[in-house]
Protein backbone atom coordinates (compact mmCIF):
# COMPACT_ATOMS: atom_id res chain seq x y z
CA UNK A 1 0.00 0.00 0.00
CA UNK A 2 2.72 2.16 0.71
CA UNK A 3 4.58 1.71 -2.41
CA UNK A 4 0.80 2.55 -4.12
CA UNK A 5 0.38 5.66 -2.11
CA UNK A 6 4.01 6.71 -3.22
CA UNK A 7 3.05 6.53 -6.87
CA UNK A 8 -0.06 8.28 -6.60
CA UNK A 9 1.77 10.99 -5.11
CA UNK A 10 4.34 11.16 -7.33
CA UNK A 11 1.28 11.45 -10.58
CA UNK A 12 0.18 14.30 -8.82
CA UNK A 13 3.29 15.94 -8.47
CA UNK A 14 4.41 15.71 -11.77
CA UNK A 15 1.09 16.52 -13.38
CA UNK A 16 1.31 19.38 -11.29
CA UNK A 17 4.87 20.40 -12.42
CA UNK A 18 3.96 19.82 -16.01
CA UNK A 19 0.68 22.04 -16.03
CA UNK A 20 1.17 25.38 -18.04
CA UNK A 21 1.66 28.45 -15.59
CA UNK A 22 -0.77 31.49 -16.26
CA UNK A 23 1.14 33.74 -18.63
CA UNK A 24 1.08 37.53 -17.92
CA UNK A 25 1.37 40.09 -20.34
CA UNK A 26 5.44 40.88 -19.13
CA UNK A 27 6.41 37.40 -19.27
CA UNK A 28 4.65 37.18 -23.19
CA UNK A 29 6.52 40.13 -24.06
CA UNK A 30 9.90 38.82 -23.01
CA UNK A 31 9.16 35.17 -24.86
CA UNK A 32 8.87 37.75 -27.89
CA UNK A 33 11.57 39.66 -27.55
CA UNK A 34 13.47 37.58 -30.06
CA UNK A 35 11.14 38.85 -32.53
CA UNK A 36 10.52 42.20 -31.83
CA UNK A 37 10.00 44.54 -34.87
CA UNK A 38 13.40 46.40 -35.73
CA UNK A 39 12.63 50.28 -36.92
CA UNK A 40 13.87 48.74 -40.42
CA UNK A 41 10.97 46.77 -40.75
CA UNK A 42 8.20 49.11 -39.99
CA UNK A 43 6.92 51.89 -42.09
CA UNK A 44 5.95 54.64 -39.58
CA UNK A 45 2.94 57.10 -40.71
CA UNK A 46 0.91 60.01 -39.07
CA UNK A 47 -3.05 59.62 -39.28
CA UNK A 48 -5.17 62.54 -39.74
CA UNK A 49 -5.61 64.35 -36.94
CA UNK A 50 -10.02 64.77 -35.41
CA UNK A 51 -10.80 67.27 -32.75
CA UNK A 52 -12.52 66.55 -29.82
CA UNK A 53 -13.95 69.04 -26.59
CA UNK A 54 -11.95 67.76 -22.94
CA UNK A 55 -12.62 64.48 -22.00
CA UNK A 56 -11.41 61.99 -25.10
CA UNK A 57 -11.60 61.02 -28.71
CA UNK A 58 -15.18 62.02 -30.07
CA UNK A 59 -16.35 63.95 -26.68
CA UNK A 60 -18.63 66.51 -27.38
CA UNK A 61 -18.10 69.16 -29.85
CA UNK A 62 -15.29 66.84 -31.57
CA UNK A 63 -15.17 66.45 -35.08
CA UNK A 64 -15.62 63.36 -37.30
CA UNK A 65 -12.33 61.39 -38.14
CA UNK A 66 -10.50 62.38 -41.26
CA UNK A 67 -12.14 65.41 -41.14
CA UNK A 68 -10.41 67.72 -39.24
CA UNK A 69 -7.74 70.34 -39.95
CA UNK A 70 -4.46 70.96 -37.99
CA UNK A 71 -4.81 71.67 -33.85
CA UNK A 72 -4.56 75.46 -34.29
CA UNK A 73 -8.08 75.36 -36.35
CA UNK A 74 -9.23 73.88 -32.87
CA UNK A 75 -8.87 76.40 -30.23
CA UNK A 76 -9.70 74.97 -26.95
CA UNK A 77 -9.94 71.65 -27.98
CA UNK A 78 -7.88 68.25 -27.84
CA UNK A 79 -6.18 66.74 -30.88
CA UNK A 80 -6.30 63.35 -30.96
CA UNK A 81 -3.98 61.75 -34.28
CA UNK A 82 -2.89 57.95 -34.59
CA UNK A 83 0.88 57.09 -34.94
CA UNK A 84 0.10 54.03 -37.37
CA UNK A 85 2.95 51.13 -38.00
CA UNK A 86 3.25 49.20 -40.91
CA UNK A 87 5.06 45.51 -40.90
CA UNK A 88 6.95 46.22 -44.17
CA UNK A 89 9.33 42.85 -43.43
CA UNK A 90 8.82 39.25 -44.62
CA UNK A 91 8.58 38.21 -41.15
CA UNK A 92 5.98 38.24 -38.33
CA UNK A 93 7.19 40.39 -34.95
CA UNK A 94 6.27 41.99 -32.12
CA UNK A 95 5.39 45.41 -30.17
CA UNK A 96 4.75 45.80 -26.19
CA UNK A 97 4.69 48.81 -24.55
CA UNK A 98 4.39 52.63 -25.02
CA UNK A 99 6.35 54.37 -28.16
CA UNK A 100 8.97 57.32 -27.33
CA UNK A 101 7.34 60.58 -29.28
CA UNK A 102 9.44 63.75 -29.46
CA UNK A 103 8.73 66.81 -31.58
CA UNK A 104 10.81 68.49 -33.47
CA UNK A 105 11.85 71.19 -35.95
CA UNK A 106 12.39 70.23 -39.64
CA UNK A 107 15.03 68.14 -40.20
CA UNK A 108 18.69 69.54 -41.38
CA UNK A 109 18.62 70.87 -45.23
CA UNK A 110 21.54 72.29 -47.27
CA UNK A 111 21.88 75.95 -45.79
CA UNK A 112 19.43 75.57 -42.73
CA UNK A 113 20.22 75.15 -39.10
CA UNK A 114 19.78 71.86 -37.87
CA UNK A 115 16.70 71.09 -36.21
CA UNK A 116 16.32 70.89 -32.54
CA UNK A 117 13.64 69.77 -30.25
CA UNK A 118 10.39 71.24 -28.80
CA UNK A 119 9.33 70.78 -25.63
CA UNK A 120 9.82 68.07 -23.75
CA UNK A 121 9.25 64.07 -24.49
CA UNK A 122 5.30 62.65 -24.69
CA UNK A 123 3.79 61.47 -21.65
CA UNK A 124 2.60 58.38 -21.07
CA UNK A 125 -1.21 57.94 -21.27
CA UNK A 126 -1.97 54.97 -19.07
CA UNK A 127 -5.66 54.89 -20.25
CA UNK A 128 -5.01 52.09 -22.35
CA UNK A 129 -3.05 49.20 -20.41
CA UNK A 130 -0.44 47.66 -22.57
CA UNK A 131 -0.27 44.37 -24.83
CA UNK A 132 2.03 42.43 -26.41
CA UNK A 133 0.77 42.89 -30.32
CA UNK A 134 1.63 40.19 -33.21
CA UNK A 135 2.40 41.95 -36.31
CA UNK A 136 2.00 40.06 -39.73
CA UNK A 137 3.82 40.82 -42.89
CA UNK A 138 1.40 44.01 -44.22
CA UNK A 139 -0.16 44.59 -41.03
CA UNK A 140 -0.52 47.58 -39.16
CA UNK A 141 -0.81 48.39 -35.42
CA UNK A 142 -1.25 51.80 -33.63
CA UNK A 143 -0.94 54.42 -31.02
CA UNK A 144 -2.73 57.30 -30.17
CA UNK A 145 -1.32 60.56 -29.76
CA UNK A 146 -2.91 63.46 -28.24
CA UNK A 147 -2.01 66.97 -28.39
CA UNK A 148 -3.10 69.14 -25.98
CA UNK A 149 -5.37 72.22 -26.80
CA UNK A 150 -3.84 75.08 -24.51
CA UNK A 151 -0.57 75.94 -26.12
CA UNK A 152 -0.15 78.93 -24.79
CA UNK A 153 0.15 78.73 -21.16
CA UNK A 154 1.99 81.29 -19.56
CA UNK A 155 5.54 81.55 -20.34
CA UNK A 156 4.87 79.43 -23.31
CA UNK A 157 5.68 80.04 -26.78
CA UNK A 158 4.13 78.08 -29.55
CA UNK A 159 6.03 76.35 -32.43
CA UNK A 160 5.02 73.99 -35.19
CA UNK A 161 6.71 70.94 -35.29
CA UNK A 162 8.02 69.62 -38.59
CA UNK A 163 8.82 66.15 -37.44
CA UNK A 164 7.78 63.76 -35.27
CA UNK A 165 10.29 61.24 -33.47
CA UNK A 166 9.66 57.80 -32.49
CA UNK A 167 11.21 55.30 -30.70
CA UNK A 168 9.89 51.93 -30.61
CA UNK A 169 9.92 49.72 -27.38
CA UNK A 170 13.29 48.07 -27.13
CA UNK A 171 15.09 50.06 -30.07
CA UNK A 172 17.47 52.34 -30.30
CA UNK A 173 17.02 53.94 -33.81
CA UNK A 174 14.03 56.63 -34.11
CA UNK A 175 11.65 57.09 -36.95
CA UNK A 176 10.89 60.33 -38.38
CA UNK A 177 7.81 61.30 -39.75
CA UNK A 178 6.54 64.56 -40.81
CA UNK A 179 4.05 66.09 -38.79
CA UNK A 180 2.69 69.82 -38.79
CA UNK A 181 1.67 70.15 -35.18
CA UNK A 182 2.03 72.94 -32.97
CA UNK A 183 3.65 72.42 -29.50
CA UNK A 184 4.85 74.43 -26.57
CA UNK A 185 8.31 75.57 -26.67
CA UNK A 186 8.49 75.30 -22.43
CA UNK A 187 9.84 72.39 -20.69
CA UNK A 188 7.90 70.33 -18.51
CA UNK A 189 4.78 71.18 -20.17
CA UNK A 190 3.15 68.43 -21.84
CA UNK A 191 2.05 69.24 -25.24
CA UNK A 192 1.61 65.54 -26.31
CA UNK A 193 0.74 62.27 -24.54
CA UNK A 194 0.90 59.18 -26.15
CA UNK A 195 -1.13 55.43 -25.40
CA UNK A 196 0.83 51.86 -25.54
CA UNK A 197 0.80 50.40 -29.00
CA UNK A 198 -2.29 48.59 -29.64
CA UNK A 199 -3.84 46.00 -32.17
CA UNK A 200 -4.97 47.05 -35.84
CA UNK A 201 -4.85 50.04 -37.78
CA UNK A 202 -5.96 52.96 -35.97
CA UNK A 203 -8.88 55.61 -37.07
CA UNK A 204 -8.19 59.06 -36.75
CA UNK A 205 -9.90 60.83 -33.26
CA UNK A 206 -11.10 57.33 -32.21
CA UNK A 207 -8.84 54.52 -30.76
CA UNK A 208 -9.61 50.36 -31.56
CA UNK A 209 -9.76 48.19 -28.70
CA UNK A 210 -8.44 44.77 -29.53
Amino acid sequence: MASVAAFVGTAVLAIALTRAPATSDASLSYRLSGRVCPTSGLEAWLGLGAASAAGGPGGAGGGSPGNAGPPGAYPGHETYYTLEFTNVSNRTCSLFGYPEVSAYRDSPAAGRRIGGPIGGTAIRDTSVRPKPVMLEPGATAHAVLRVAGDTEPAGCAEVTAGELRITLPRQARPSLVPAHIPVCTQRGHASLSVQAIQARPGIPGHSVTP
